[in-house]
């Protein structure tokens, strides 16, 4: 049952990681009081990018660490309550993890358990257009199964 749920997952994320990018610039704020234009950050959106963002490891490394890194939250297990957070964020060019939001809500509790497990993620290695590292947008299902 394990590994079905595994593989499953697996087929999962190599159909929805791919990089969501169309083709223009948009300015994403990385936090702070935004008075100061050092807290946005450009991120190119293309039809596609030469290099896709991969997790150290890939996808099978990406697995592993949700599995490993995965709390399921009391209330909701206790109410027994699943379901599947689709998330979005930018992989930026030094490979670090940034602007993670929820697309796609299961349950308030697994929302900030699935954004805390892509917020501590190790840095990806970047997505790149013609030997360039870019920054990237992208989204990843996280499910929460009993």
């Amino acid at each position: 049952m394990k590994k079905a749920i595994s593989y499953s997952l697996l087929f999962m994320l190599s159909m929805m990681i791919a990089p969501s990018v169309a083709a223009q610039v948009t300015r994403v704020n990385l936090g702070g009081s935004g008075k100061s234009h050092d807290n946005y950050v450009d991120v190119y959106e293309y039809d596609f990018v030469d290099v896709q963002p991969r997790f150290p490891g890939d996808e099978r490394g990406l697995v592993n660490y949700i599995n490993n890194t995965r709390q399921y939250p009391y209330d909701a297990y206790k109410n027994k309550i699943q379901g599947r957070v689709v998330c979005s964020f930018i992989v930026k060019t030094d490979g670090s993890i940034c602007h993670v939001q929820v697309i796609k809500s299961a349950y308030p509790s697994l929302d900030k358990e699935a954004v805390r497990i892509i917020k501590e993620m190790p840095n990806w290695k970047p997505g790149m257009i013609y030997g360039e590292e870019v920054p990237v947008h992208c989204i990843l299902p996280i499910a929460f199964r009993l």
